[in-house]
């Protein structure tokens, strides 16, 4: 599976195992945040089921050999929401699950932000909001050039689109016809200021990408029917850049939690435990 292009096919059986996979990395985000007290819990569990789509249906990548020249290239842009990045890729294989509890201990590979020490699964170094995407689309315009398979996927928060960097790569990617990147907006309506629209008066992302060029697909992100629907739509496009705008809701699968905008959310131990009864049952 890991060295072929077309995903496998989706049924019933393997959306319900991608929906117990998504489960299991929530459960990972509440308990690796909980040691702290406080952390990325929200965007977290909002982003589950995008990391999941990807991660154990759409990308081509290898565990045992995580520097495979031909693998998909992937970069968290939005790079804080490193615990459910983690737990993702803990759970694809790419290191030990019991690895999970150092997260954000003092010389742990698994820092707040994502950190090149975790090796070549961490494809650039993005704690700086803004610069994934000019890095995805060298990656794509490479690949190209080479004439790889390889394509190349990134995952932006909805507030780092307020970022200028990120519209002159808008502009190359389109200009440069990159139909090998993908572009998946966590549209989770959430940044450090509060909802995303009300600080910058976005209200369509598509329509901004699509005025540059690109193809545009807006989806539930937490339906996990629909995400890989939207990869293999994205997939099917040669000649164009896609851009995915995935909706998240910030908390999802903690019922208490959904829609509590929180950038850092505290999260003491009897919450944590309520949490996990939830996610648990």
């Amino acid at each position: 599976m890991a060295h072929t292009r077309t995903p496998p096919s989706l049924n019933d059986e393997s959306v319900a195992a991608l929906r117990e996979q998504a489960r299991v990395i929530r459960t990972h985000v509440i308990r690796m945040v909980a040691r702290q007290g406080q952390g990325y819990v929200q965007q977290g569990l909002g982003a589950a089921d995008l990391l999941t789509a990807l991660f154990f249906h759409e990308l081509r990548l290898d565990p045992a050999d995580p520097a495979w020249a031909d693998r998909d290239r992937f970069i968290l842009s939005m790079a804080h929401n490193s615990a459910v990045f983690h737990a993702t890729l803990a759970e694809r294989g790419f290191f030990s699950i019991d690895e999970l509890a150092t997260y954000c201990d003092d010389g742990s590979a698994l820092e707040i932000n994502m950190s090149e020490r975790l090796g070549p699964v961490v494809e650039a170094t993005s704690g700086s909001l803004g610069q994934g995407l000019s890095v995805a689309v060298g990656m794509a315009l490479a690949a190209r050039r080479r004439k790889s398979p390889v394509r190349s996927y990134i995952v932006l928060g909805d507030g780092e689109l307020q970022e200028g960097q990120i519209w002159e790569a808008v502009i190359a990617a389109s200009h440069w016809g990159l139909g090998n990147l993908c572009v998946v907006i966590d549209d989770n309506d959430m940044q450090v200021e509060g909802s995303s629209r009300d600080v910058s008066g976005i209200t369509s992302a598509t329509d901004r990408f699509g005025a540059f060029g690109w193809n545009t697909i807006d989806i539930d992100g937490n339906d996990m029917i629909a995400l890989v629907g939207a990869f293999d739509a994205a997939r099917a496009v040669a000649d164009q850049p896609t851009v995915i705008n995935a909706a998240t809701l910030v908390g999802k699968g903690v019922d208490f939690l959904e829609g509590q905008r929180s950038h850092q959310l505290v999260l003491p131990p009897d919450v944590a435990e309520r949490a996990l009864a939830v996610l648990e049952t």
